[in-house]
């Protein structure tokens, strides 16, 4: 097993709390009351030629909610799914092809609550054999890999800001060569290098 691959297997043992897309602005106060719905999503990583990547999808540009954006495979939990981490399985087979006999899976990170109202669980799998992604245009407009070095790299984040809804507010990036990784998949990402740096 590569190294780098190796030492995440190790790093899913280690606590780590809960993150959301409100953790860069804390002023905002959300209700006790509130219902989020579970989704999993699959954080993918394949050693290609002996160099670790993660996939992740361009989101289809005419979807109603965040068209365009950079994203892991994945979706809200199905009546049919058994948890989170089949909801992950399925919709990356569904979203990229991705079999799931090609998967070993390593481990969760902490759920992670979005502005979207859901509480998403991402499932750390281990590719064991290539496979030719094959996007689902109705959701994907394209599937690619990022060194699994960049964003295990603290130093690649970034903390940007924007108006949104009236306000500003503050937000993860990684970007990654024309790929401008932000929001939800970014600070999971950054949950996952920190718990390996930690």
């Amino acid at each position: 097993m590569n190294d780098l691959i190796r030492r995440v297997d190790a790093a899913l043992g280690r606590p780590m709390a809960a993150s959301s897309d409100y953790d860069l602005n804390p002023e905002i106060t959300l209700p006790s009351d509130r219902v989020l719905r579970p989704a999993g999503v699959l954080v993918g990583i394949f050693e290609n030629a002996g160099t670790p990547v993660v996939y992740l999808t361009k989101r289809a540009s005419h979807l109603k909610h965040h068209p365009g954006q950079i994203a892991f495979p994945g979706g809200k939990v199905d009546p049919s799914d058994t948890d989170e981490i089949a909801a992950a399985i399925r919709e990356a087979n569904e979203e990229i092809a991705l079999p799931s006999e090609h998967l070993r899976i390593m481990g969760t990170l902490s759920p992670h609550e979005t502005v979207t109202g859901f509480n998403v669980v991402p499932v750390v799998a281990e590719i064991t054999r290539p496979f030719t992604p094959k996007t689902d245009p109705t959701e994907v407009e394209e599937a690619f890999c990022v060194p699994l070095s960049h964003v295990l790299d603290p130093q690649n984040y970034l903390i940007e800001s924007r108006i949104w809804r009236g306000s500003r507010r503050k937000f993860f990036t990684v970007p990654y060569g024309p790929y401008y990784i932000w929001g939800a998949t970014a600070r999971m990402l950054y949950g996952l290098a920190t718990r390996v740096s930690g």
